[in-house]
């Protein structure tokens, strides 16, 4: 991750997921990400509807120059970039895999500007509407509206995995062969 605001939404995220995949929904403080509520947006998962904003932070509302909310998420995008992001934000959703991606956007005048996208997924839960965070942080200040998306490079992140050393125990010695069970 190569903006800041990437990396410390990315360690909140992580640290409230604990030894889960992801964290749940409604363990999310908005004041402990006080700083980076302009850039930070939620997402239904909803391919058919192109993945409306429930909610989207007020720099990036300005950035793109409306009101976000239901608006659709993949539609900022343009042709050839809409497809590729529909596919992460359904890996992110479905496989409890954040994303993170390095897009462009055009002004009026054709000059480009350069943005990091960071997509987490939430804990999936029996009877909610699916669900995911992200932020989208530009890497300098402008105050024009941008238009046409343009993802140019994406990965997938893996969280280490937490493991939990196992004690050993003898169990049994019969004729040179030794057995150990692991115990949690």
């Amino acid at each position: 991750m190569k903006h800041s605001s990437s990396r410390e939404f990315f360690a909140y995220w992580n640290a409230k997921r604990g030894n889960a995949r992801a964290p749940d929904r409604s363990e999310f403080e908005p004041s402990a990400v006080r700083e980076l509520l302009a850039d930070i947006f939620v997402l239904s998962y909803d391919n058919e509807a192109g993945h409306p904003f429930r909610v989207a932070g007020t720099r990036i509302s300005a950035l793109l120059g409306c009101d976000l909310k239901n608006q659709s998420f993949s539609a900022l995008f343009n042709g050839a970039s809409r497809r590729e992001v529909e596919d992460i934000i359904t890996c992110v959703a479905e496989e409890t895999l954040p994303a993170i991606a390095g897009l462009t956007a055009i002004d009026a005048a054709g000059t480009k500007a350069y943005f990091e996208l960071l997509l987490l997924p939430f804990t999936a839960r029996v009877h909610v509407p699916a669900s995911l965070t992200g932020l989208l942080a530009p890497f300098e200040d402008t105050t024009t509206t941008l238009r046409d998306l343009t993802l140019t490079s994406w990965r997938y992140l893996h969280p280490p995995e937490r493991f939990v050393p196992r004690a050993l125990r003898k169990l049994a010695v019969a004729r040179g062969l030794m057995v150990y069970e692991g115990l949690r």
